[in-house]
């Protein structure tokens, strides 16, 4: 009798739990998986460009953390900025990354598909230097990629502000510290600091994080509202202090020092390297035309490596400032910046310099000297043998809390997400409801009720065979 009883019992659960099922179901979207919708950003940096293709559920356009990379393509040749004197080109040279998108999104995504191209600090500089030729190279760009089936929503220069932001934006995005989805499907707020984001380009560096200290400069402050929060970020972008400019800059002050002779010593390089130089190639840039000498540009000069580490440092230094400041406390140049706090993620040539240190030369980086001493190591070895404590006051407590990355799970770290999120209005600035769809609550009622009810089950059935057990004996 009692194993009769525990038997309708499970029917009886069973019969519960298959009645919701089918409630579910018939809930649910009859025509299944609501599929993807797609996004391009094309990231037109000063050396390179890369493009992006990023995907999320076609569901879910306002929710958070769910926008991933879908795909990515490294342009061929320099960035576009380097196409002054022949605009055309710089938009043939997208063709070959442009096609691949044609494959990577379903065809039948194309003309829903945002495209967007962003221009940094090469671009910034080409406007600055020759606002005609720049202007040139955007409408040669922007007439390649209307020239596709997606939906294009324009091609434009980006402020080094709003780099260092949309870079700040991405990486919390993707790590979310802005908001998340609980595991009932509920919206929570994940209670922790944001990170700090340090990009270095080609010609810019930037520098972004939430502080409550005043930010004295009006230009260095922003204020967003993000899912109901409100952040107070300081960002300032370095133009000309990126790593290709900032090489150009030092091959000018040694030229000055060395009174430019034919042959000039470089600190900085490997003992036995050598290298043949234009003047052209120092002084086409804004960043270096003060400098420019009154010798002819097509002349040339021959570099030769030295390896001396204390003197490199000593000419690397005379690029920076930092004697002038206006404020209660500044970076470098007379910038001002708040006390750095909490952690931070440094990408683009940041996460490349230490990813060779660390696992070329096989050295750890976890304070400012391990960055000096790597860089006396480097000059001190030949060329055969070859394989920050300033400027943003990082010091031995602080520095540590760097993580230098390239990705946050399967995602690249920059501008490109946050520049996309913005500009479809991803990001709402209210938090998004509480309410989940029908068929994800009926889901976690299912699975709930099936826990619960097999439990009742067998403690019941377990009672019912002691007690048949019990008045047997």
């Amino acid at each position: 009798m009692a194993r009769r009883v525990a038997a309708v019992l499970l029917l009886l659960a069973l019969g519960c739990l298959l009645g919701i099922l089918l409630l579910c179901l018939g809930s649910g979207d009859t025509r299944g998986p609501p599929g993807f919708k797609y996004g391009i950003v094309l990231d037109a940096g000063s050396s390179h460009t890369a493009m992006f293709v990023y995907k999320w559920p076609a569901d879910k356009e306002n929710d958070t953390g769910v926008v991933s990379e879908h795909s990515m393509c490294d342009v061929e040749g320099p960035g576009i900025s380097s196409y002054s004197s022949n605009p055309p080109a710089a938009g043939t040279s997208l063709v070959h990354c442009l096609n691949q998108a044609l494959r990577d999104v379903p065809k039948e995504k194309h003309a829903g598909t945002p495209l967007y191209l962003g221009a940094t600090a090469g671009m910034r500089l080409l406007n600055i230097a020759n606002p005609q030729a720049s202007d040139a190279v955007l409408s040669a760009v922007a007439a390649t990629l209307k020239s596709y089936p997606f939906d294009f929503r324009g091609a434009k220069i980006l402020s080094g502000e709003d780099e260092g932001v949309f870079g700040w934006v991405t990486a919390n995005y993707l790590l979310e510290n802005f908001i998340k989805r609980g595991w009932l499907g509920e919206w929570i707020q994940p209670q922790k600091k944001t990170l700090g984001a340090m990009d270095f380009g080609g010609a810019s560096t930037q520098i972004t994080f939430e502080t409550r200290d005043t930010i004295e400069d009006p230009r260095n402050e922003v204020m967003l509202k993000l899912y109901s929060q409100v952040y107070k970020v300081y960002t300032h972008s370095f133009l000309c202090y990126g790593r290709d400019q900032v090489l150009k800059r030092l091959l000018s002050k040694l030229l000055q020092a060395e009174n430019y002779q034919a042959t000039i010593p470089h600190p900085c390089w490997p003992t036995g390297y050598r290298k043949s130089l234009s003047l052209s190639s120092i002084y086409d840039s804004p960043c270096t035309e003060k400098e420019r000498p009154s010798l002819a540009l097509n002349s040339t000069i021959t570099v030769v490596g030295t390896g001396n580490g204390s003197l490199c440092a000593l000419h690397v230094g005379k690029l920076f400032d930092f004697t002038t400041c206006s404020f209660s406390r500044c970076s470098f140049n007379g910038i001002f910046q708040p006390e750095v706090s909490g952690n931070f993620i440094a990408f683009s040539a940041f996460f490349y310099t230490v990813d060779f240190i660390q696992t070329v030369m096989g050295k750890p980086v976890h304070l400012p000297s391990d960055l000096k001493d790597a860089a006396e190591t480097i000059c001190a070895t030949s060329w055969s043998e070859q394989p920050l404590e300033r400027g943003y006051n990082f010091n031995n407590h602080s520095f540590p809390n760097i993580a230098f990355q390239k990705k946050a799970g399967e995602t690249s770290i920059g501008w490109a997400l946050g520049y996309m999120l913005n500009l479809t209005n991803m990001i709402p600035a209210e938090k998004p409801s509480s309410q989940k769809s029908m068929l994800y609550n009926c889901w976690v009622i299912l699975i709930l009720l099936f826990v619960l009810t097999t439990l009742t089950s067998l403690v019941t059935a377990i009672c019912l065979l002691r007690r048949s057990k019990s008045s047997a004996i």
